[in-house]
């Protein structure tokens, strides 16, 4: 299913930080790793995919932090409101950025395709619909 807008805005909880996605990839998932649970203080994080052309910082850039784990992946967040907003892999290859869904200010057509790191998944969250189910990544 193709999105109807010709872009899509997100921000940060205070505002501060704010993007434009010009298009969603369709790939996007719930991942329950345990890094992803403590960095969004939930059950699971739910990231979309953009390609790195159709992604545009309009504001706030400046105020992005990153902290980079043990593993080589890299996270960035609103360094006033600590907003969860990015997330790059530590194979990444440049072409493409993952965002956190929750976000944006606009409605998407688009809904996540899968569940990603279910091994590391609390064990008090139950996972109640038919997406695929991945034990690690995707690959």
């Amino acid at each position: 299913m193709m999105d109807k807008h010709s872009f899509y805005r997100g921000s940060c909880l205070c505002g501060s930080i704010r993007y434009q996605v010009d298009k969603i990839e369709p790939r996007m998932g719930h991942c329950h790793c345990s890094m992803c649970r403590k960095f969004h203080g939930a059950a699971f994080a739910t990231f979309g995919e953009a390609k790195v052309k159709n992604f545009h910082w309009l504001a706030g850039k400046n105020l992005l932090k990153s902290y980079q784990a043990d593993n080589d992946t890299v996270r960035q967040f609103c360094s006033l409101c600590g907003s969860s907003l990015t997330f790059k892999p530590a194979n990444d290859t440049g072409e493409f950025i993952e965002f956190s869904l929750g976000t944006l200010d606009d409605d998407i057509d688009l809904k996540p395709d899968a569940h990603i790191f279910t091994d590391s998944k609390a064990n008090w969250a139950t996972i109640n619909n038919d997406l695929p189910q991945f034990k690690e990544g995707r690959e």
